[in-house]
């Protein structure tokens, strides 16, 4: 499969990244303390920023200090984060100025768990501090290519949540590609595999035949 495109914008957890475990422990303690009938695991809550997590199960004077916890819990599992497959050869060989990843995650979360699994970390990279709206809402996407000097509709969105995807999508990309069969209940374009073997050089995208799934 080939694609036309100025610029790639990634997602980080569940595309280029497993934190899933990490997250998992971090999470569990956290409802111990401020929610107990809390379920992180489901698929509604992927892809948020913990902060719109933490507002919805907290009160509001207690927002502060919850929201402080998270953030604390999941520093404090960043360096158990591993490389999904194709992630660690794709990113090495893109040209800097030409991707981004546009994660829900803090800056200093985004950042560990990028080092954590050996991938480099874009000039451009945009986090849950960066935008006034999290996913669902275009916001993080379309800033992704306002760093990167794009229009929405000359990049594509690498994705596993269905809160991404309709990020990406209210956003106006122009392709919208659900990564892992997480993604397979999303409105994504095209959902694939993992990231094997694609390859991009700023103008073509190439994805094997071979990683589709839908």
């Amino acid at each position: 499969m080939k694609f036309f495109a100025s610029g790639l914008l990634f997602d980080n957890d569940g595309v280029l990244v497993d934190s899933h475990s990490a997250s998992g422990v971090a999470w569990e303690i956290w409802a111990k303390e401020f929610a107990p009938h809390f379920d992180w695991d489901v698929p509604e809550n992927a892809g948020m920023r913990a902060s719109d997590k933490v507002r919805e199960h907290v009160a509001a004077e207690l927002f502060e200090v919850a929201n402080n916890r998270i953030n604390e819990l999941e520093q404090q599992t960043a360096h158990e984060t591993i490389a999904l497959a194709g992630a660690v050869d794709l990113l090495h060989a893109l040209k800097p100025g030409t991707w981004t990843v546009c994660t829900s995650a803090n800056v200093n979360l985004g950042t560990a768990r990028l080092k954590a699994a050996g991938l480099p970390v874009p000039a451009e990279l945009v986090t849950g501090d960066d935008v006034e709206r999290g996913k669902p809402h275009p916001d993080p996407y379309l800033l992704g290519a306002k760093r990167l000097g794009f229009e929405p509709a000359d990049c594509v969105v690498f994705e596993d949540a269905i809160a991404g995807v309709e990020a990406g999508i209210e956003a106006g990309v122009g392709l919208v590609i659900g990564v892992s069969e997480r993604a397979l209940d999303s409105a994504a374009d095209l959902v694939i595999k993992d990231l094997t073997g694609i390859t991009f050089d700023g103008e073509n995208l190439f994805i094997p035949d071979r990683l589709r799934l839908r």
